[in-house]
Parts: structure tokens; sequence; C-alpha cells
């Protein structure tokens, strides 16, 4: 086995531009610091909305050409990161995006009518053995995915999450498997959080800049949504404002999910530092390791 670095990261994604949104300075901080950053996406995103009008006839009901474009503009977003190492679960295009709808809450939900190849309807050991003999040879000692819900309920989120856990679990027994490769156990498992402060403080600045539209019905003094994490369960944050233009330039790579000038990024003109600059994490598995504020700024802390 060839030599590996030091310090060894995985992330564990449902779509193309999920990475980028929730981890992008994260990336590209450990990537210039010399960590090996080995990034899994599950699907190709075939069921995303193309924000590209001139691409809208790749959409996954005309010529369902989406998928294949996604992983360019992975690509191209990865090489904004830095990131080398950038691998499909069991190869690009074995699981199908399952796509999702909103319940009457509002929440992403599984759609009526899935496929049969859809990542949803994936058996769960059959996709874990997809992820296993990569965690056996990257070895990391960190892994990032989604929790339990799925941070906001989409339907391959929430698998991932599933994927991904099972997979951590069946890599680590020395007994599984021989033929995947060497156990390995990760030391460190993380999952992706939005702070609630942080997310009410923004909420703020927007709605006293005037925008009602962006967060639509969220009011920064009232109940949020299961997608916000209470701080208290924020174990680490990762402040990397250095690796913001990155982010944002990685971002702008995929193009038919994510238009900069739209209500989404409506933070970014006022307060985009604390919003995509700081990355947040829950620690739910091994020992944190916090510094004096209270919070580690590592996600190898203590390692």
């Amino acid at each position: 086995m060839s030599e590996l670095p030091d310090r060894r990261l995985l992330l564990v994604h449902a779509h193309p531009d999920d990475e980028t949104i929730n981890n992008g300075v994260t990336m590209a901080r450990y990537v210039a610091e010399g960590a090996q950053v080995t990034l899994i996406t599950c699907t190709l995103g075939e069921e995303g909305e193309v924000l590209v009008p001139e691409l809208e006839h790749l959409a996954s009901d005309q010529s369902d050409e989406l998928g294949k474009h996604r992983i360019g503009e992975l690509a191209a977003a990865m090489d904004e990161l830095g990131v080398t190492d950038h691998r499909f679960l069991g190869g690009p295009g074995k699981y199908r995006d399952t796509g999702m709808i909103y319940d009457e809450q509002g929440n992403a939900a599984v759609p009526p009518e899935t496929r049969s190849d859809s990542f949803w309807q994936a058996d769960l050991l059959a996709a874990a053995n997809d992820l296993v003999p990569v965690i056996r040879e990257v070895r990391p000692q960190v892994m990032v995915t989604y929790d339990q819900y799925g941070n906001y309920g989409h339907p391959d989120h929430v698998k991932a999450h599933r994927v991904a856990t099972y997979a951590a679990a069946l890599a680590a027994a020395p007994s599984y498997r021989e033929d995947l490769g060497e156990a390995w156990d990760i030391s460190k498992v993380y999952w992706l959080a939005m702070a609630e402060s942080a997310m009410r403080e923004s909420l703020r600045r927007l709605r006293e800049s005037g925008d009602t539209t962006t967060f639509e019905g969220l009011d920064p003094e009232g109940p949020l949504g299961p997608y916000v994490t209470p701080d208290r369960y924020v174990d680490c944050v990762i402040n990397a404002e250095e690796y913001l233009d990155r982010k944002m330039n990685a971002m702008k790579a995929h193009a038919t999910q994510i238009t900069l000038d739209g209500p989404f990024f409506a933070l970014s003109n006022n307060n985009g530092l604390e919003i995509w600059g700081s990355e947040a994490y829950r620690l739910v598995k091994g020992t944190a390791a916090p510094g004096p504020d209270g919070v580690e700024n590592d996600l190898f802390a203590g390692l």
C-alpha cells in the first residue's frame, strides 16, 4: 500500500452540489493543508431542476441527460476546491436520483412513486458494500455525512446517512467481508449542521434589509424547521473565510443547480461570509476536543 497522508477526510453526499454548499470551505481548507479529501457522491442528481434555460432539454422529463452533465459540473467544482479524489458510489449512474416532493409541513419527502433504480429503493447492504471498500482503502480518521433526517428530509440525503452509517460499522468489523479490504474503524463521525444562532442572525439581517421572500415564512424569533441544529449540538465550526472565493467558484460550477443572483444567495450580499464561510458539524462518534470557545475548530482535533 502506498503511503497515505497523515490526515484523511471522507465525505458522503447524495447529489453533486451538496458537497460544495455544505462543506466547500472545509474541503478547500483541508486540501490546502495537505490532508487527503475523498468525496463520495451517491447519485448523479438526474432529477434536479435545471436553472439554465438553454440546458432545460437535459431535464429528466426531456432528454434525461442532466446526470451526465452534472458529472462535468462536479469535476469543475472539485477543481476549484482542489479535491482530486471524488467518486460516485458504485460507479457513475449506479444509483438514480430519487427526486422529492414537499409534504404538508413544507418539508422534503419521498415521492409517491419512485423508480426501481432509485437510490431510495437500493438495498441498504448492497449500497453499503459499495462504500466499505472505499473506507478500507482510504482509511479516513474523519467521516462527514447527513443526520438521520437528511438535514431537510430529501430521501437521497436520508439514504446517504443510512448507507454511510452502516458502511462505517461494517468496515470496522475484521470478520466482515475480508475480500473488501482490511478492517478500518473511523475515529470521528460528524453530521452536517446549520447552527440555530447563525441562522436566526442571518434571518434577522435579511428581514431588516427588507427581504421578506428569502426563506419565506421563517420568523427570526419563531420556530425553525428540523434542518436547523440547536447550538448545544454543534461540536465543531470550521471558519475558513479565506477559502470562500473557492467555495463560491465551486458553486458557480454547479450552474444548472445554483444561480448566484437568485434568492438563495441573497444572503451573500450582506452577510455571506457568516453563512458561506462558516460550516458547522455535530460529532456523533469519537471524543470532542473543544478549544477555548467551547467548540472544535478542526475536524481532526484530538486525533
